[in-house]
């Protein structure tokens, strides 16, 4: 087989796995799916907020379905919800070791290991919890700042009406 023609199987293969095997995308094709750019994408990877599924023979980053779910959590997280990377990354670690913490658990006979791995996981949501009212209590204090910005505006309206239009600019 020629260079070519193996380069353009080893691509249609990725393109369309066989049966019961799960798609995987190029780095632009997740970006597209998304709605991320590749840059982006490579950003998530270097803070460790992401890992490739897989490389290709070429050395191109393969995205599965999971990978791709887990780049609309984090987009979600940072465009409509505000959080910053760091605590995208914290929320997810913690996340993480939960699961693992869970098939852990469930393996453990140590009543002791068991204990551990509880306590972990109850400290791992605490900080979760945390991370969340903070966003909350700064949203809350966004709004206070708006409404207060338009009280004001409510009074320069009221004190303009009362006038006639006369009031000081």
């Amino acid at each position: 087989m020629t260079e070519l023609a193996s380069r353009t199987a080893s691509k249609a293969a990725a393109a369309a796995p066989e049966i019961g095997e799960p798609r995987l995308l190029r780095i632009q094709e997740a970006a597209d799916e998304v709605g991320l750019t590749p840059r982006a994408i490579r950003h998530y990877e270097e803070l460790g907020l992401i890992k490739p599924a897989a490389r290709s023979e070429g050395a191109y980053r393969l995205y599965d379905a999971d990978d791709v779910t887990r780049l609309r959590f984090i987009k979600s997280l940072r465009d409509e919800t505000g959080f910053s990377l760091a605590e995208i990354g914290q929320l997810l670690e913690d996340e993480a070791a939960r699961a693992l913490n869970r098939a852990r658990f469930r393996e453990a006979r140590d009543p002791e290991e068991r204990r551990r791995l509880l306590v972990d996981g109850i400290e791992r949501i605490d900080r979760q919890v945390t991370t969340l009212r903070n966003k909350v209590a700064r949203i809350e204090e966004m709004v206070a700042e708006a409404r207060s910005r338009r009280a004001h505006l409510v009074e320069h309206l009221a004190a303009l009406e009362a006038d006639g239009g006369r009031a000081k600019r």
